[in-house]
């Protein structure tokens, strides 16, 4: 009698792993259709940022849109309207709430953030992170520009441009991994590879043009041999570029800013800043939203269901840079 319930119990088991192996390929079966993967009615993708008006967001949410028509899924776009940590918990609560396919996340701050990603993944919810990390939290992957090269590539620009020798400053957002890496792949260049050059000052731009602005300003007066500042965002090389002007001194510190805003290359085009950081941010939102998909119908291998430790996705993405000067600007305005 034992040995029957113990071969009961076994085929009642087998049976069960069965099925749920049945649904799961099913489930991957129907988001293929003829010419390719596509989505299910109703199956909607959320992008998640902070300052959400900045125009630095338009191209990646264009790719996360072609993303979405490629796949025939709707998308849909959220964020806190200031850089603010709670306003952006809050908006990433409500995005967990209405339960969607994926959420796509740039994390204004990467540890108060990762308990509310935690919980949307826990829900079963897939999340990606793109720009911005929160590299202790269980989101899949992190998609973005290999931020310490990036600072590593604009020190080598800045010692080509001030014929390696001076003092430098630096312009940035504290609290965001993104940042900090840039900062400290600027700093640790110049320290290895230009002794000649030095990082007098660090200064807080909050991501605005008029913050960025004074702190270039006092930066500017407390060193009056500043050679070179370089912002790790694209509000702070605007600022600076402003703040060089207003002072008189357009024309001898050199200013590397990041992304390609309007300003900025109308800055880069009439020479008060010198170069900036051009980002892949297309690539972010059209793979964030492939690997959302991908992780919502279960097409990774191995499948985040089946328990397995390997990772189902690659952990980090980069997704290149370029450096943007006045021979290629013309390039990089919106066509």
């Amino acid at each position: 009698m034992k040995k029957m319930m113990l071969v009961y119990g076994a085929l009642i088991v087998a049976f069960l792993l069965y099925v749920f192996m049945y649904r799961l390929e099913d489930k991957r079966t129907s988001s293929w259709e003829e010419g390719g993967l596509h989505g299910s009615i109703g199956e909607s993708y959320v992008m998640v940022t902070f300052q959400s008006g900045m125009e630095y967001w338009k191209n990646i949410l264009k790719g996360f849109e072609d993303g979405g028509d490629a796949l025939g899924v709707t998308v849909d776009y959220r964020g806190a309207t200031q850089y603010d940590v709670k306003e952006q918990i809050t908006v990433l609560e409500q995005v967990i709430a209405k339960r969607p396919a994926g959420i796509a996340l740039s994390a204004i701050d990467s540890k108060a953030l990762t308990p509310t990603i935690n919980k949307a993944v826990d829900a079963g919810i897939p999340v990606v992170l793109f720009d911005a990390d929160a590299p202790d939290s269980k989101a899949y992957s992190f998609l973005a520009t290999n931020n310490y090269n990036a600072g590593a590539a604009a020190a080598d620009k800045m010692a080509e441009l001030l014929g390696r020798e001076g003092e430098v400053g630096i312009i940035t957002q504290t609290g965001q991994q993104n940042h900090d890496d840039r900062t400290a792949g600027f700093r640790e260049t110049l320290e290895k590879s230009y002794p000649a050059m030095s990082v007098v000052e660090i200064r807080e731009g909050k991501g605005d043009i008029i913050a960025s602005k004074e702190a270039a300003a006092r930066m500017m007066e407390k060193f009056p041999e500043l050679k070179g500042i370089f912002a790790t965002e694209a509000n702070g090389g605007a600022g600076a570029a402003d703040a060089a002007i207003a002072a008189g001194r357009a024309e001898d510190v050199r200013i590397i800013g990041f992304d390609t805003n309007k300003v900025t290359l109308d800055r880069i085009s009439d020479g008060t800043i010198s170069a900036t950081i051009a980002q892949g941010t297309w690539n972010m939102g059209y793979w964030s939203l492939q690997y959302l998909f991908h992780l919502h119908h279960g097409l990774t291998v191995p499948a985040p269901t089946l328990g397995n430790d390997v990772a189902p996705l690659p952990p980090r993405v980069d997704t290149g840079i370029t450096i943007v000067t006045q021979e290629n600007v013309k390039d990089y305005y919106a066509k």
